[in-house]
């Protein structure tokens, strides 16, 4: 159940509608995903958190489809369905392969099973490592 009902298009007015209007031009959708409909329940955080995935989402070192499989690895860690949907659907509208989800997702394993063993012995870091 979630904490506040979503804000639809219809409902939208204002900064709210100004940011709707602007994701559905930037992703090229028609229908404003839910993650967006609740944050406008906040138009400040709505835009703060549009402005700043622009941002951090942009063109950059990192290819598109790189930042997106990053962006799902963290979502898995932090166990968040909705953001491993989302993010896998737009790595693979930028070019990401089922192959390279699969490898992703083994990594995502494996690096939280060694991280949980490091910290359950509480290993030194290494001399070399400093």
């Amino acid at each position: 159940m979630t904490v506040f009902n979503k804000i639809s298009d219809k409902e939208a007015s204002g900064k709210v509608k100004e940011i709707f209007d602007e994701i559905k031009e930037a992703r090229q959708i028609t229908e404003i995903p839910n993650f967006w409909k609740t944050m406008a329940n906040s138009p400040e955080t709505l835009e703060r958190t549009w402005r700043s995935l622009q941002q951090v989402m942009k063109k950059g070192a990192l290819a598109p489809e790189i930042k997106e499989l990053i962006y799902v690895a963290v979502s898995i860690t932090n166990a968040c369905e909705y953001c491993i949907k989302s993010h896998t659907l737009a790595a693979k509208k930028k070019g990401a392969t089922d192959e390279m989800i699969n490898e992703m997702i083994a990594i995502v394993g494996m690096a939280n099973e060694t991280n949980r063993l490091v910290e359950g012995y509480q290993v030194e870091v290494d001399d070399f490592l400093k």
